[in-house]
């Protein structure tokens, strides 16, 4: 339901003369601007009892009523969905997600997702945009995510993604040898024929991917990877366009068997009917206290079983 708030405060001295939307971005930091802006052309910020446009300039020393109204983000149902918190306080909550689950409903996954199931477990979410959710993984793609609970920590959090200082780490297990790490720094947008898969094009939105050598097998590699820009399906693109597509990436690879390669090890490659992708591990600083925390997911067991097989995998005979 929705929730209203009334707050109050005096325009101080050292803000005459500045617009009256650049006021409440600096006396309501908790609140980004195009929310406050929102709020000043819906009516919901009065200015000694007036209501003003984001543009109009303040002389200092009014009083203003700021209406923080909060609505439900839409109409997705609760459902009680399991979710494998690994860390939750007043502020925001971490959660290691399965391969499998959507992030957030979209066209043919309108429930069962994981906004879903965050509106179940923490009701109070329905009050932020996207129940908190700032950033998202594919549905085959397991790992960490972070959700806000507040719009303050919501604020704070896309502010931390948008300045590049969350740090998320994955490995994935690749196609091919890989001899060393690299950056590719390669524009992603959609792909020109094929609308549900993304590419490397010239008039696509900075990406930029980091990767290092964490393992290396015959003809696999398993790679750390860190994301500096966050584009949909960006480590599956990028790895793919150095001809290194991920193990069991439906959309951006196809099986390879390798030469000589046992039976065990073909059969596990076949069955492996996912992207092999994990986010590992997640970094960023506190909203509230500004400490900085760091999490870590161990690898789910089909991960662990290929890499498993892989190691076993018996020499290729010259």
């Amino acid at each position: 339901m929705t929730q209203t708030s009334i707050l109050h405060v005096t325009v101080p001295d050292e803000l005459i003369g500045k617009r009256l939307d650049q006021v409440l971005a600096k006396l309501f930091p908790d609140y980004s601007r195009s929310r406050l802006k929102r709020w000043i052309e819906e009516g919901q910020v009065r200015v000694d009892g007036s209501a003003l446009r984001p543009r109009d300039k303040l002389r200092g020393g009014e009083r203003i009523e700021l209406r923080v109204v909060e609505v439900p983000s839409g109409t997705h149902l609760p459902q009680d969905i399991s979710l494998n918190i690994v860390f939750e306080d007043e502020h925001l909550v971490v959660i290691d997600k399965p391969a499998g689950l959507v992030v957030h409903p979209a066209a043919g996954h309108y429930d069962g997702t994981l906004l879903n199931a965050l509106l179940f477990h923490i009701p109070d979410l329905e009050t932020l945009p996207r129940a908190g959710i700032v950033h998202r993984l594919d549905k085959e793609t397991s790992g960490l995510l972070v959700i806000a609970k507040t719009l303050k920590a919501h604020k704070s959090l896309v502010d931390q993604l948008q300045a590049r200082t969350v740090n998320r780490e994955y490995l994935a297990l690749v196609q091919g040898t890989i001899i060393t790490g690299g950056t590719v720094e390669a524009p992603i947008g959609r792909h020109s024929t094929d609308r549900k898969r993304f590419a490397v094009v010239p008039n696509g939105k900075e990406a930029i991917t980091h990767y290092r050598v964490a393992e290396r097998f015959p003809h696999h590699t398993l790679v750390k990877v860190q994301l500096e820009t966050g584009r949909t399906h960006q480590i599956r693109v990028h790895m793919a366009y150095l001809r290194f597509p991920l193990v069991g990436d439906p959309q951006y690879g196809r099986l390879r068997l390798p030469p000589g390669a046992s039976t065990r090890l073909k059969e596990a490659l076949r069955s492996f009917k996912r992207q092999a992708l994990h986010a590992v591990r997640l970094s960023l600083r506190h909203p509230e206290t500004g400490d900085e925390l760091s999490w870590e997911s161990p690898l789910p067991r089909d991960f662990l079983e290929i890499l498993e097989v892989l190691r076993e995998e018996p020499a290729a005979k010259s």
